[in-house]
């Protein structure tokens, strides 16, 4: 299955993994002048739900679009439970 994000979404999903990427600098920087460790571990944890979040926008579209496609037939080949498998394998993987 392919990652298929387009305006709003990939928008949201981009501004999120930008957001989570300037908070881990942060946290580097913060560790690097040692600062006090509440500061860094609420830094740390800011950063990871970002991350939480982009995974499960993406992981929302995925599932949009495997029941799309099983609506319409386009399983090319696959067993549809199998793909719901797949996608829920993957939503578990960030729980």
């Amino acid at each position: 299955m392919e990652l298929e994000l387009e305006g709003t979404d990939l928008k949201a999903v981009l501004n999120r993994l930008r957001r989570a990427q300037g908070q881990i600098s942060g946290v580097i920087r913060m560790i690097e002048e040692g600062r006090d460790c509440e500061e860094v571990v609420t830094q740390l944890a800011a950063a990871s739900r970002a991350l939480d979040r982009a995974g499960f926008a993406i992981i929302a579209t995925g599932l949009q679009k495997c029941v799309a496609d099983i609506e319409a037939g386009r399983t090319d080949g696959q067993d549809p439970a199998q793909m719901r498998a797949r996608m829920e394998k993957l939503f578990l993987s960030l729980a």
